[in-house]
């Protein structure tokens, strides 16, 4: 809403369908495509690259200039936070100033390009893949606590439940005896 706020044009990629499903009714239009079966059965590398290659394409189709994924990173088993990274373009690290006042020179072999084309993109699927595995840590921590809620709101719905039958158990039996002690003076 921000962006749109700001003027800009927002192209959503979701991974996953809960994502889609939580989106597709606000953001409908918004969405380009859908990325499912991510993590199945088990998360790994592989779906970060497929993401990450994706994502490549439609930069480099030119579909967009700034690309940010939005997730939850683990905290703990209760507190997930909802972290917004951007991915494209990548941050410039701020030059540090050697002590002489001079930028010290390297040589690379192979030549800059070259490892940056390999390691740039490489660099992309890290960062999905670091947002895959918290955010599937965030899910795990959720579902362990919403277990242990149920659990416990279970075990006191036994304990009262309990306490209720026999109240009413100790109320039938009473009742019967004073029906006896009734019939037992009558005679």
């Amino acid at each position: 809403r921000d962006l749109q706020g700001q003027g800009k044009e927002v192209k959503i990629l979701c991974v996953g369908r809960k994502g889609y499903d939580q989106l597709r009714r606000e953001y409908g239009p918004l969405i380009v495509d859908t990325i499912t079966d991510v993590g199945r059965p088990r998360l790994g590398f592989g779906d970060a690259e497929a993401i990450a290659t994706r994502v490549r394409e439609m930069y480099e189709a030119g579909a967009f200039d700034v690309c940010t994924i939005v997730y939850n990173r683990f905290k703990s088993a209760m507190t997930q936070i909802v972290t917004v990274q951007q991915l494209i373009p990548f941050a410039q690290p701020e030059a540090e100033e050697a002590a002489g006042g001079e930028q010290p020179l390297y040589e690379y072999e192979p030549s800059e390009e070259a490892i940056l084309s390999e390691l740039l993109p490489r660099n992309l699927a890290v960062q999905i893949y670091k947002a895959l595995i918290e955010n599937a840590a965030s899910e795990q921590g959720a579902r362990m606590t919403a277990m242990d809620s149920a659990t416990r709101n279970a075990g006191e719905m036994i304990n009262r439940l309990t306490i209720t039958y026999n109240r009413t158990r100790q109320a039938v039996i009473t009742k019967e005896l004073i029906e006896i002690i009734s019939g037992a003076e009558a005679i």
